[in-house]
């Protein structure tokens, strides 16, 4: 019997989705919810936790900035070895650090020990974070890529909103330990659905040929009721170690210089505005109910923002969507401070998160097209790695302008400038795979 030269390659790519596509995209989305609920947990507990312990505000933004640097080595160190073991074996190790170390924050009982279970959690965000999207985008159609990876990515937002909704309640009734128990057991029920309904990258079964991959691609083939190979389609196969040379290879240096200014940027304001939205709203004289929302609205906000993003990126391209979206996004933090002091600041909070977060969302596709499988998880990985130095540095600079006595109107100023100089550097990488 023969066959195209590459069959898998032609059925992952066709319009028509199968059932056990749907279903491993659904669970990088899942995977990204529990991303989004154990990064920003710290965002909705840090009033309480601050008031009891008496922790001054350049102190809490390290506790902030815990996670992202454990993030900034997960994106670097943990994300590369899914070009090597697999992306679902890399996405059940992430799972399982993210799990057990947010469940047994709840017992810290001061903030050495909180900075270090947050490192902890950060090292799981970062791996999880690139291989789900990688992941996703090798099992999405091409046509469709940047609606489906950046539906996976909307996860994050939502997983933010939830956190935000179970800590309103369950904060202020039972303290901030219960908000850690009930986030660390919600990712840990997660690790069944990675170990039973998750399939393996098809292109890392057959471009790296693991031990097994035939019979592994036949039951993944099995799955989706297609019919089964007699040997594994001639690919060109990158059997060497993925490298972080391969992301400077031919056509590819100014590329990933962009990438890495574009995340970089974007981390340092995202995060700002994640990590201190709720500290800076009760400090501003909203009630500590009022802050938690804050929080929410942005998240909220932020998932409508990136559904928009992914539809809009098929139509006029996905670089000039990056563009226009955090254009606006430093646009409304500009203008923030023209509706401080009014209830209005929570449409400004949704509005705002709607145009960053759709806009940094977008920078995940470009990553994933702009290079090949045998180095793809490597390259998303080390741009989220760059961009993580932002992260640590934008919650951490923001502590000593509030200690400083700088204002939100001000802090917002400030961020939009970075904002900015992401989305022009998006708007300047040039790649055949990226619209």
């Amino acid at each position: 019997m023969s066959t195209p030269a590459n069959p898998i390659e032609e059925m992952m790519h066709r319009d028509r989705m199968t059932v056990s596509q749907r279903i491993t995209i659904l669970i990088c989305f899942l995977m990204n919810v529990m991303d989004g609920m154990d990064v920003l947990v710290i965002s909705f507990t840090a009033p309480k936790i601050s008031g009891e312990w008496g922790i001054p505000p350049q102190e809490l933004g390290w506790v902030f900035s815990a996670a992202l640097i454990g993030m900034t080595v997960g994106a670097l160190g943990l994300a590369p070895q899914a070009d090597r073991i697999g992306r679902k074996a890399m996405i059940l190790i992430c799972a399982s650090l993210m799990g057990v170390s947010v469940f047994v924050t709840a017992f810290a009982s001061n903030i050495t020990e909180l900075i270090a279970l947050r490192f902890v959690s950060g090292l799981g965000i970062g791996g999880m974070l690139a291989s789900a999207s990688t992941l996703a985008s090798e099992y999405a159609p091409r046509t469709s890529r940047e609606f489906w990876v950046s539906l996976v990515m909307a996860g994050y937002p939502i997983g933010a909103v939830l956190a935000g909704m179970v800590a309103a309640a369950i904060i202020p009734a039972s303290g901030w330990p219960a908000m850690y128990l009930c986030a660390g057991t919600l990712t840990l029920l997660s690790i069944p659905l990675i170990l039973f309904f998750l399939d393996e990258s098809m292109e890392y079964l057959t471009k790296q040929r693991p031990v097994r991959a035939l019979e592994r691609v036949n039951a993944i083939l099995a799955r989706m009721a297609l019919p089964s190979l007699d040997q594994l389609p001639e690919v060109a196969v990158e059997r060497k170690p993925a490298s972080v040379r391969g992301l400077f290879g031919p056509g590819r240096t100014r590329q990933t210089l962009l990438l890495w200014v574009a995340f970089f940027n974007a981390f340092a304001t995202l995060y700002f505005l994640l990590s201190w939205i709720p500290k800076l709203t009760s400090e501003a004289g909203l009630s500590e109910r009022l802050g938690i929302y804050s929080g929410t609205v942005f998240n909220a906000g932020s998932f409508v923002g990136i559904l928009v993003l992914g539809g809009l990126a098929t139509k006029i391209g996905l670089r000039k969507t990056i563009l226009i979206f955090l254009g606006s996004a430093a646009l409304l933090m500009m203008v923030f401070g023209l509706f401080s002091g009014s209830f209005l600041v929570l449409v400004m909070f949704g509005l705002i998160g709607f145009s960053m977060q759709g806009g940094f969302v977008g920078l995940y596709p470009v990553a994933a097209q702009l290079y090949p499988s045998e180095v793809r998880t490597t390259g998303v990985g080390w741009g989220i790695g760059a961009g993580r130095l932002g992260a640590v540095l934008g919650p951490i600079v923001a502590g000593y302008f509030v200690a400083a006595g700088l204002s939100l109107t001000l802090n917002f100023m400030i961020f939009a400038i970075p904002c900015l100089i992401s989305g022009g550097a998006a708007m300047a990488i040039r790649s055949k795979n990226v619209s």
